[in-house]
């Protein structure tokens, strides 16, 4: 793996990006990489990262990723949204 990066570095040197461009862009991937591996779950991730939570939520936002894009399902509702769904049904005895 280090002689891939190794590779991969000197691509990039040879092709003139800047090293705050370089560092950005691997930080991005990773990001995005362990987000897909936890199906955009952001909790998992950052457990993973071993950051807090927002400070996940922050760098995604600042790379301007869409984790929701990243979820395979789709996620339930609220509790508040899924009570007031109910709350007008009544039952039948």
């Amino acid at each position: 793996m280090k002689e891939q990066l190794e590779k991969l570095v000197l691509t990039m040197y040879r092709s003139g990006i800047k090293y705050s461009e370089a560092v950005e862009e691997f930080q991005k991937v990773f990001l995005l990489t362990v987000l897909r591996e936890n199906q955009g779950n952001q909790v998992r991730a950052a457990r993973e990262l071993r950051v807090h939570r927002n400070t996940l939520m922050r760098a995604a936002q600042a790379f301007g990723l869409d984790i929701r894009q990243l979820r395979g399902i789709r996620r339930r509702p609220p509790v508040k949204a899924h009570n007031r769904s109910s709350a007008g049904k009544t039952s039948v005895a």
